[in-house]
């Protein structure tokens, strides 16, 4: 049997000012395909009448309430301007942004030189485009997320690979001797679309690489909420903080990517200097709407998190025992991601032509055809039809 999640949350303090904290109860697995059908996102608008999503990288869960009421507020009182100074937009993003780095990791970034920014890949767009020259490589984990590679292609930065090889029941980076003159590595820490959650000893790898080559990192680290026992999400910012610019969002722990809001912290002096070379509203800001969310999600939604991560570790789990015999699925440290092995040729059009669900197809990600990404952020009841359907 089921049963909802419930407990109490607790909340980082505000300047010596206490937070109420959060209750919750929630639901996770009360969702059913006919009710997720009436949503209007594009993860199931792009899905036909009788195809079940597990594509695009957004979860079926509800909203917490908190981050509900903080964009109803802004929407009752005041969606004028912001009381924000020009230079510092997003206000307080930062301060909330160094508190919860520190409470949860005991990274102590400057608050000073975090920069608000739309959305997290503006964010490596605005970076690559003032740190790298066209056609300069940017080292990068592969198979890689598929929004930075249509980046690197469309800004003309191609991809140098540090490719992630299987290892067992886990992956294996495989650095390459020779950086190709890149000048950047792009880390994605946990990582898309494995799911690896990369060890200390990986990161220290991955640190003194940079060393030798003189390169700054740009870690994204936007599912670093969403890694499961016992996996420890370690920021980059904490083993070189000179080399880092570490780039994050609250959009995929806490269900939002549509209110777009990220931030980079220029832990980098390098990558400082030169954003200072721009205008500074050149790369836009967040909205309000946007920055009350975050601001919520990060001081007042942990009890709702706790919750929704019990039922991803529950779900990726229910991946290794229901999956059809013959395919190759290492279950992820992190994310709600599933990559896996088919061995079908074209299996993303194989099963949503003839299972009827939706998947994104491994060639986007770099990878051969058979392999899959699926989306296990739903509810026991869709993620059970999706695992029934696929059964072909």
């Amino acid at each position: 049997m089921r049963s909802p999640s419930c407990g109490l949350g607790a909340v980082n303090a505000d300047a010596g000012r206490d937070v109420p904290s959060y209750a919750v109860c929630v639901d996770f697995d009360r969702l059913t395909v006919e009710q997720a059908r009436k949503r209007d996102g594009t993860k199931w608008v792009q899905a036909g009448p009788d195809v079940i999503p597990a594509w695009v990288a957004d979860m079926d869960f509800p909203v917490a309430d908190p981050i509900r009421d903080a964009i109803m507020h802004r929407v009752t009182t005041d969606m004028g301007y912001p009381d924000w100074p020009w230079e510092q937009p997003g206000l307080p993003l930062p301060e909330v942004f160094a508190e919860r780095m520190a409470a949860r990791y005991g990274f102590h970034p400057d608050p000073v030189h975090v920069k608000p920014f739309t959305d997290l890949n503006q964010s490596l767009q605005a970076l690559l485009d003032v740190l790298t020259e066209p056609g300069e490589g940017v080292l990068t984990h592969t198979p890689t997320y598929n929004a930075f590679l249509m980046t690197m292609e469309a800004m003309n930065r191609p991809p140098v690979p540090i490719p992630l090889v299987p290892d067992g029941e886990t992956w294996r980076a495989e650095l390459p001797a020779d950086p190709g003159g890149a000048r950047v590595l792009l880390l994605v820490n946990p990582h898309n679309p494995t799911g690896r959650c990369f060890t200390r000893t990986e990161l220290e790898e991955l640190a003194d690489y940079a060393d030798r080559h003189d390169l700054v990192v740009i870690s994204d680290e936007i599912h670093s909420d969403l890694v499961f026992a016992p996996n420890e999400h370690i920021p980059f910012g904490l083993l070189r903080p000179e080399r880092t610019v570490t780039i994050t969002s609250a959009s995929k722990a806490f269900n939002m990517g549509g209110l777009h809001c990220a931030i980079a912290h220029l832990g980098s002096p390098r990558a400082r200097a030169a954003l200072a070379t721009r205008p500074p509203a050149l790369y836009g800001q967040p909205s309000v709407l946007g920055v009350a969310a975050t601001v919520a999600a990060w001081r007042q939604c942990d009890a709702w998190l706790d919750g929704v991560v019990a039922v991803l570790d529950r779900n990726r789990k229910t991946l290794a025992q229901r999956l059809p015999a013959g395919w190759t699925y290492r279950v992820p440290d992190a994310t709600y991601l599933a990559w896996i092995d088919t061995g079908i040729p074209d299996a993303a059009a194989v099963l949503e032509r003839e299972a009827r669900v939706k998947v994104a197809p491994g060639s986007i990600y770099g990878a051969p055809d058979t392999w899959i990404r699926l989306n296990f952020g739903t509810s026991g009841p869709i993620l059970d039809e999706i695992l029934d359907r696929i059964r072909i």
